[in-house]
């Protein structure tokens, strides 16, 4: 697969990572094989012998179109050896786990990790026979006490999911090193180009592609990429696993990522439009946005990130769940529903308490009734237009 020098910016690495080696074509062909043929006995006996993207062995190893998306992710991972791909962000967040743990191990999950890690850590892998112990990653001392001689990994994610809460990634990642853990994150919410996960100290970086690479609400896919020793292990357990992806989704996460910068930059800018006007309203108590200047963890962010997202989410002040189905029932622009990270806009009704065990919600320093989360997902709409169609949504809001 025709690759960047290193040297080159991110922009230029979008637009030439994974590209087709044929010089007359820009994007490689979708190569729909379940069957690889060999040209003879000898090369037959050859393919088990070099177990590596590039060559051709049968479907499930992927093929020319796999192994370039895999080739674009790798060289945008400061540090990383390799990329395996999965069928969802949930199996990647398995699969990685899966090469990590072992009966016996302890794993140790951040509090304000996506539901389905939650649900995972406590019910997969617990028949699994792995020990799930979730921790306040704003606590750095109480965090550290969690560790023991089994404590084998720690599951991350930055910021917070729901609660856009952010930790101190490289502090939280030198402790797991120095008792021997190894650390996963999920990196979903700024990518690889907003947060080098690798160079902040994380072993293994987990994201749905889903979301922002994608971009367009119409695949699902997820990776992880990490240096050469748990990309082996990662390959090794995805093949156990039977994990492939299509290679028309392939080709269709491909698309995507050329213009991903452009559209994070883009949706970047209008979510902290929208968090500035929502900070301005009576009806919000807290704007839950750490590119936001002043919001909780924005100096974090601003120290390791070096972009973010169109996602976030802000707090009702005195409102209840009837009148946050109101706000949200009435938005024009915004659709209902899951995900997030393509070209429309989303608003989504979270309830947060339910999924923490380590971290208080409301936050032990808010007042009384400033628990009614609504979480946006801001896509690439005029950000003036979303202004005006959350504007009129508070006063639907508000009038019975």
């Amino acid at each position: 697969m025709r690759n960047p020098p290193r040297s080159v910016k991110t922009a230029t690495t979008l637009a030439v990572a994974g590209r087709s080696p044929d010089p007359h074509v820009v994007n490689p062909p979708v190569y729909r094989a379940s069957t690889h043929l060999y040209a003879d006995c000898a090369a037959l006996r050859e393919g088990p012998r070099k177990n590596e993207d590039g060559r051709f062995f049968y479907g499930r190893r992927g093929s020319p179109t796999q192994w370039a998306l895999s080739d674009a992710l790798t060289e945008l991972e400061p540090g990383a050896h390799g990329t395996v791909l999965y069928p969802s962000g949930v199996a990647a967040i398995a699969g990685a786990l899966m090469a990590v743990c072992r009966p016996g191990d302890v794993l140790l999950v951040t509090d304000n990790a996506y539901d389905p890690s939650r649900s995972m850590a406590t019910g997969l892998f617990k028949r699994l026979g792995v020990e799930a112990r979730f921790f306040d990653p704003l606590d750095i001392a109480a965090y550290e006490d969690l560790f023991c001689e089994r404590t084998r990994a720690v599951w991350l994610e930055n910021p917070g999911s729901l609660s856009m809460e952010v930790c101190d990634i490289p502090e939280l990642t030198r402790i797991a090193r120095d008792r021997g853990a190894v650390s996963l994150i999920d990196n979903t919410w700024a990518t690889a180009l907003g947060f080098p996960a690798l160079k902040r100290g994380c072993d293994i970086s987990v994201q749905a592609l889903t979301k922002h690479v994608g971009g367009h609400s119409d695949l699902m896919m997820g990776s992880a990429t990490a240096g050469e020793r748990w990309y082996k292990k990662l390959r090794s357990t995805a093949q156990e696993l039977g994990q492939v992806v299509s290679p028309d989704d392939a080709a269709l996460a491909l698309r995507g990522l050329r213009t991903m910068q452009l559209r994070l930059e883009r949706t970047s800018a209008s979510a902290l439009a929208l968090a500035e006007f929502l900070l301005d309203r009576s009806e919000v108590a807290h704007v839950l946005c750490p590119m936001l200047p002043g919001a909780p963890g924005h100096e974090l962010w601003h120290r390791d990130f070096t972009g973010g997202c169109g996602l976030f989410s802000f707090v009702l002040k005195d409102r209840d769940d009837a009148a946050r189905c109101r706000l949200i029932d009435a938005l024009d622009l915004f659709g209902i529903g899951y995900s997030w990270g393509g070209f429309e806009s989303l608003a989504l009704p979270v309830d947060i308490a339910p999924i923490r065990e380590r971290m208080a919600w409301p936050r032990p320093e808010w007042e009384a009734g400033e628990d009614c989360a609504i979480r946006l997902s801001i896509g690439l709409e005029d950000p003036r237009d979303l202004i005006a169609d959350l504007t009129q949504a508070f006063a639907a809001m508000d009038h019975r």
